[in-house]
């Protein structure tokens, strides 16, 4: 709800203010905006005039009348302006061109395994959403942002992976400058957990302020959401859950270093090894619990033990009302959930339970995609923003 309280939100700045109350999509006159902020109904007319410039907003259809002139009717115009999300994970990448309210306008994929390093992949990113661009009928100047998710840590401030173990060649590599330099726009990157988890908010549980969402796939973890928001961490690791040791195991070795870790017990290629799976991957985990073999049904329901109590302290600790599983082994059907379930249920105190929810995605692999589109829509879209594009208007149309 946007603060119309004298010196609250709205009395920051103008231009900006309008332009979020607009961007729920609903009509308004001017009329109606001076009344909400407290300006001068000229000032209104000139702030509406510079968004509609910037093509954020436009004319709507007309207010009925009472009694004089219909009043002319003002809304968001979600799709004059578009993001580029990219959902890079260990052996795909999904990528598509989306209007401002996340709603994909063109959409391609790949299988490109990310250990072919940055430059071989983010150069497809830029070949194809030029590609999509193209499709979607709009130019590199109707592009506003860019979002990312990257299968490994990164830090939220610089956009840059941080030591992500199955990245060879990424760590520290300038994600946002390589991806800058050809789409000359903001570019924001953050774990692929985290956007999974926005994604699936918004589509699935958009009145739900605590969730967890957990992808189990070639790795494991956690996107947080509490109070609403995004919770990444001091230095945006938080949910990093795969490499929480699990009781059971103190002998496996994991590719961070460590033994005995949730990601080298219950993550897809974990399972496909222990099955004597050749090349294993989540995919060949989920083809033998399809087809009916016990021991591949066995593996995932105790993989899904493992998780759950990992998760179990997650409970004690943020208290969610939602915990969504998602990833490849999602695809197992409901044998990892009941693992997480009879181990949550079991171990967890029951205010704690009592209304909980452990479900499986309903988004699935859309979720990456929008939730990178809200990474982007929600950064261009900002307050701070908004004025910024203003500010950059006013000075390219000075005389």
């Amino acid at each position: 709800m946007v603060d119309i309280s004298p010196g609250g939100a709205l009395g920051s700045s103008a231009t900006s203010d309008i332009f979020q109350i607009l961007r729920d999509g609903r009509p308004r006159t001017r009329t109606e905006l001076a009344t909400l902020t407290g300006l001068a109904r000229s000032t209104v007319a000139l702030r509406i005039d510079s968004l509609t410039q910037l093509g954020l907003i436009g004319p709507a259809e007309t207010a009925p009348s009472t009694g004089g002139r219909p009043s002319s009717q003002f809304a968001l115009r979600a799709g004059n302006k578009v993001v580029l999300a990219a959902d890079i994970g260990a052996t795909h990448v999904r990528i598509a061109v989306s209007d401002l309210t996340g709603r994909p306008l063109s959409e391609d994929s790949a299988a490109i395994e990310v250990a072919q390093g940055p430059e071989a992949v983010l150069n497809w990113v830029i070949e194809a959403g030029d590609a999509l661009l193209s499709t979607a009928g709009r130019s590199l100047g109707d592009l506003l942002a860019i979002g990312v998710g990257l299968p490994g840590p990164v830090e939220h401030s610089s956009g840059r992976p941080i030591n992500p173990p199955i990245m060879p060649g990424w760590d520290n590599f300038d994600v946002p400058a390589w991806l800058g330099a050809h789409f000359s726009v903001p570019v924001l990157v953050d774990n692929d957990v985290n956007i999974m988890a926005l994604g699936e908010r918004e589509m699935a549980w958009p009145e739900v302020d605590h969730l967890i969402f957990v992808k189990v796939a070639t790795g494991i973890g956690a996107g947080v959401i509490s109070g609403g928001m995004l919770q990444r961490g001091a230095q945006g690791v938080a949910g990093d859950l795969g490499h929480v040791r699990v009781s059971r195991d103190g002998e496996t070795l994991c590719h961070c270093g460590n033994t005995g870790c949730l990601e080298a017990l219950a993550s897809g290629p974990a399972l496909a090894k222990s099955l004597g799976v050749e090349s294993p991957s989540s995919q060949d985990v989920v083809d033998l619990v399809r087809s009916g073999n016990l021991d591949a049904i066995q593996a995932v329901r105790q993989a899904g033990r493992d998780l759950g109590e990992v998760l179990t302290a997650c409970i004690s600790l943020i208290n969610p009302s939602v915990i969504v599983v998602g990833g490849a082994m999602a695809q197992a059907g409901e044998h990892l959930i009941a693992g997480v379930r009879e181990v949550v249920y079991a171990r967890s105190m029951p205010l704690a339970t009592q209304h909980l929810q452990i479900t499986q995605s309903s988004v699935g692999a859309n979720a990456a995609v929008l939730g990178a589109s809200l990474l982007a829509i929600h950064h261009v879209l900002s307050p701070e923003s908004v004025e910024a594009m203003v500010v950059d208007l006013a000075d390219a149309t000075a005389p």
